[in-house]
């Protein structure tokens, strides 16, 4: 047809004939196979046609058109469902064949679109509808609505997304379901079809006044009660409909059926509800989440819970969903088997806030049991090991004392690592419970970790452990296992939420065997969640240890960058900080710094850089397409920078240069920034502070440092030979002249810090218990021996 033509022929065309066309009967019909329905073809009101595939017995609900079409050709769906099969895709052809020979079949046409499949065997599921039982929640539809935005939720964006937008859609309740057994929708029907009145039976006894022949023992469920029979006005006996009560109905009747309310206990319900608190999967938000919402409302007129955590999905280690044929299913019983309970949840919140989704990985979990499992067992079995050889818990249980009072009966006065650890744990409770009430599982978790980690046994138990090996009931001594105990009791309560049986555990060791006599619970879920002591938190005290904990962090870089081992001492080190007077403060926390640095001297500096300076050149790679043709006048100008300027850039991480008048912005991955320490010194920095360090080292440097690792050296002899920690020691000891006169020149100290009661310098092999080593160049032979 030519384009004259078919103009022609569209003028010809008339709207009365294309309305014709639209309502054609030909494109509308049910088609048959085998005396029963197979597909629906329908016109859709704009001269097309749909065939609803592939059978009316897959029509559900949901498709309400398509119900509505069967309908009007008062299609059987109830015995068109019976015989629904997996056979009725293979139906397909057999339909376009009978489409064809009835003239009405145009053309056939595939596309690929959602559809729902088992998740068990991958095979398509088949829609069926159903007449139904409906509650009306449609006409709560506001009050759902409010009651939703009355609750937490963690994270809101489930109240303000995903729950809003089913609210905002929300459909009648299809409550009842066909099951063999199950609670009964409590429903009769009178059996006369010409009267067929209903009746809802509230409870058991107006079913038991109402029932006829009712037993006295009777079980509430399908198919039992479906014997029971009602009497209706009409004389005629009613029948129960088959239905049962879809199970969400009973989850979200849970809070007052558990009271059996409203019948019993309703004082005890009301004082208990609503729910402050409660917590399931995401997948619940149109499941337990609404049920309980929609009944609370329709009976309440207010939301059920304050609070809920919405928990997310785990996923693996790569942050894709776990499946059994993908083969990326980590059994949980095997790994609690392995790994422990406590420990796997304690590693499940401290990866990240249960309403986001989990990546999971048993390299994590193994890493946090190691750090902070481990340092929790070992700072508990330091305490233990101590006071068992001081016979704390024998003594307290014989004066008839707890263990904390005992030991503070014979403590001295608190010294300024007892305040700070005591301060730092009252901020941890602060801290700890604010998020606890917000309901942010992971910032506390983390914090007590890093609080156990680093404050408790990385910087208090190892700065005093001196103090733990005094002999006697030395005041100090009773004041550090005071402090200890106390710590270690009040971190176990913080805990105990997350990891129930692990601070259970050390908290009954804690404690000891006479708690009830004291008036202590039976169980640490008994006692009171700690309460943050304000009066005992020093933030002074706090800043300025965490500024001395910086100064031994940074030292300790700077002597691993220079290969100096921690136990080598050092003539001094230099400290500048940003603020006038800051090292004034820290004049009493200069002894901690020398333990920790093993540095004699220290020395205030308010301008490093006569130590070390800086320089910079241009990072071309990066910068090179935003600077263009301006790349080398940059670079030079670069170059060109003081060590005081190019500092000054590497603090603030950024840098205005004018090249020909234009203003060009540099950040610091522009630019590489080069320092070049003078010799002799190790230099490092952060935001506030600054250290150098002396790297010098004379001849009575290198005797004290041979000294120290000789004590190393047979300190993990006494550990591997199985000598007690209190049991005296004789040393022999075979080396180099250099390490022999270093040994003799230290001897005193030696002895002292491995209990020896004397130190023998030998000649050749001593024994076959004797041990090689190599303790900084120089070759020794050392032999230990319990002194009898």
């Amino acid at each position: 047809m030519t384009k004259k033509q078919a103009q022609a022929y569209l003028k010809r065309v008339t709207a009365t004939s294309i309305r014709a066309l639209r309502h054609s009967v030909a494109f509308e019909c049910v088609v048959r196979l085998d005396g029963r329905p197979a597909a629906l073809v329908t016109n859709d009101g704009n001269g097309g046609c749909h065939m609803w595939h592939p059978a009316p017995s897959m029509i559900s609900s949901r498709s309400g058109d398509t119900y509505k079409a069967m309908r009007k050709f008062k299609a059987d769906l109830a015995a068109t469902a019976e015989k629904a099969t997996e056979q009725n895709f293979e139906a397909n052809d057999a339909i376009y064949d009978s489409l064809r020979s009835k003239g009405v079949f145009y053309r056939l046409e595939r596309y690929p679109h959602r559809y729902p499949f088992c998740w068990r065997c991958h095979s398509p599921l088949i829609y069926i509808a159903r007449e139904s039982w409906y509650i009306k929640t449609t006409q709560f539809k506001e009050q759902l609505l409010n009651n939703n935005n009355a609750i937490n939720w963690y994270p809101d964006e489930i109240r303000t997304g995903r729950m809003l937008n089913w609210l905002e859609n929300n459909v009648d309740w299809a409550i009842s379901r066909e099951r063999f057994w199950g609670t009964p929708l409590p429903i009769w029907i009178c059996d006369d079809e010409d009267c067929e009145k209903r009746r809802a039976v509230g409870s058991i006894e107006q079913l038991r006044k109402e029932a006829i022949s009712l037993p006295e023992e009777i079980d509430l469920h399908k198919p039992m009660m479906d014997e029971v029979k009602l009497t209706c006005e009409c004389q005629s006996t009613m029948s129960r409909v088959p239905e049962v009560i879809d199970v969400w109905f009973d989850s979200g009747a849970m809070p007052f059926a558990q009271w059996h309310y409203p019948f019993e206990n309703k004082e005890g319900f009301e004082n208990k509800y609503p729910a402050d608190f409660i917590s399931e999967g995401v997948d619940q938000t149109r499941g337990w989440f609404y049920s309980l919402l929609a009944i609370s409302t329709m009976l309440f007129g207010k939301a059920p819970f304050k609070n809920v955590i919405v928990l997310e999905f785990i996923m693996d280690k790569e942050g894709k969903k776990m499946s059994k044929h993908k083969g990326n299913v980590v059994d949980p019983f095997e790994t609690v088997e392995k790994y422990g309970a406590d420990p796997l949840r304690w590693y499940m919140i401290s990866v990240s806030n249960p309403w986001l989704p989990t990546k999971f990985d048993l390299v994590g979990l193994s890493e946090v049991i190691r750090k902070y499992f481990d340092t929790l067992r070992n700072t508990y079995s330091f305490f233990a090991l101590y006071t068992n050889i001081d016979s704390v818990k024998e003594r307290a249980s014989n004066e008839n004392l707890s263990i904390a009072r005992f030991l503070k009966n014979l403590s001295g006065e608190q010294e300024r690592f007892d305040k700070w650890i005591i301060s730092r744990y009252n901020s941890l409770v602060k801290e700890v419970t604010a998020s606890f009430d917000k309901y942010d599982l992971t910032r506390p978790v983390r914090a007590i970790q890093s609080f156990v980690i680093e404050d408790l046994s990385n910087w208090y138990v190892r700065n005093n452990r001196k103090r733990f090996w005094a002999r006697g009931d030395d005041p100090s001594k009773m004041r550090a296992y005071y402090t200890l105990h106390k710590i270690l009791v009040g971190v176990c309560q913080l805990s105990a939420p997350v990891i129930p049986m692990v601070s259970e555990l050390f908290w009954q060791e804690l404690m000891g065997n006479d708690k009830k006599r004291h008036g202590y619970p039976i169980s640490i879920h008994m006692t009171e969640f700690p309460v943050s002591e304000e009066a005992a938190i020093d933030r002074e005290l706090e800043k300025n240890m965490a500024t001395v904990e910086k100064i031994v962090s940074l030292g300790r870089a700077a002597r691993s960058r220079k290969n100096l081992k921690i136990r080598q001492p050092l003539s001094r080190l230099l400290i500048g900080g940003k603020n006038d007077g800051e090292f004034d403060s820290l004049l009493e926390y200069m002894d901690i710094i020398k333990d920790e640095l093993n540095i004699k001297e220290i020395l205030s500096a308010s301008d490093l850089t006569q130590h070390v300076t800086y320089s910079a050149k241009l990072n071309f790679k990066v910068a090179g397409s935003k600077l263009g043709g301006l790349v080398k006048k940059s670079a030079a100008l670069l170059e060109a920078l003081s060590s005081e300027q190019v500092k000054d850039f590497a603090e603030s991480g950024q840098l205005q240069l004018d090249v020909d008048g234009k203003q060009i912005l540099l950040t610091d991955e522009d630019v590489n920034i080069f320092k070049t320490e003078k010799e002799g010194f190790a230099v490092e920095n952060d935001d506030q502070v600054s250290i150098a360090i002396d790297t010098t080292l004379s001849d009575e440097l290198l005797n004290e440092g041979f000294a120290r690792e000789l004590v190393n050296k047979i300190q993990n002899m006494r550990k591997s030979t199985g000598l007690e920690v209190t049991d005296q020691i004789k040393i022999r000891l075979s080396s180099s002249k250099r390490l022999i006169s270093a040994a003799k020149e230290h001897e005193d100290f030696i002895k002292k810090e491995t209990l020896a009661n004397s130190l023998e310098i030998a000649n050749g092999k001593i024994s076959e218990n004797a041990r090689e080593w190599n303790i900084n160049g120089e070759a020794a032979t050392i032999e230990v021996a319990k002194s009898i």
